[in-house]
């Protein structure tokens, strides 16, 4: 079973006004690159898969480790499917964390998106750590200096058009929990899959 979404408003009061989205900054974000597609494999592909996930899912750390190796090197990378990472933090960790991969180079995303599910237990659920410091950390491994660093966590614009995505996926699609696949914009799975089951979809989603 996903993990199910906890709500983030209480984080951003300011988002809501006059019980509606902010339309003005909505427009502003849509120009924002950071905010472009973060995918894997090519665009041509005859199948797209959509995987929305959350960087202290548990679900979508195993199935990181477990099964989008073989899914990278057997579809990913063979041409046969468009791979496309959609955000949906569970908790305010994780759209720290998913502020600060959007904030790297495109090319850096995936590396690091993978090296944070493959370290929850450091810097996500290890007591008695500061959790945004340990992906301050991490995210200085990937290349992004201190200052960028405060300037991203810091960014309400870039933490509004997360949670906005988010919000979108949970209206359009009816998404409340990680991790959930798409594939090829017919069928919907909320699930971890095995390899095995994730390449029958794929299959299907081809004919």
């Amino acid at each position: 079973m996903p993990i199910k979404r906890r709500t983030l408003l209480a984080l951003a009061p300011a988002l809501l006004t006059g019980g509606g989205l902010l339309s003005s900054r909505a427009m502003a974000q849509a120009a924002d690159p950071r905010m472009s597609i973060r995918a894997a494999g090519n665009p041509s592909a005859k199948v797209h898969v959509e995987e929305w996930f959350s960087l202290t899912c548990t679900h979508c750390a195993r199935f990181a480790a477990e099964v989008f190796p073989e899914i990278r090197s057997k579809l990913i990378d063979t041409g046969k499917v468009y791979y496309i990472f959609r955000d949906f933090p569970l908790d305010g960790d994780a759209l720290t964390a998913a502020m600060v991969a959007r904030s790297l180079p495109p090319e850096r995303y995936e590396a690091f998106v993978l090296a944070l599910l493959s370290s929850q237990d450091h810097w996500a659920f290890q007591q008695g750590v500061d959790h945004t410091e340990e992906i301050g950390k991490m995210a200085a491994l990937a290349g992004m200096s201190s200052d960028l660093f405060q300037q991203t966590i810091h960014d309400e614009g870039l933490r509004h058009a997360i949670m906005e995505e988010e919000d979108r996926a949970q209206m359009q699609y009816k998404i409340d929990g990680t991790p959930t696949f798409r594939f090829n914009n017919r069928e919907q799975v909320s699930q971890e899959l095995s390899y095995e089951e994730f390449a029958k979809k794929v299959e299907a989603a081809a004919n």
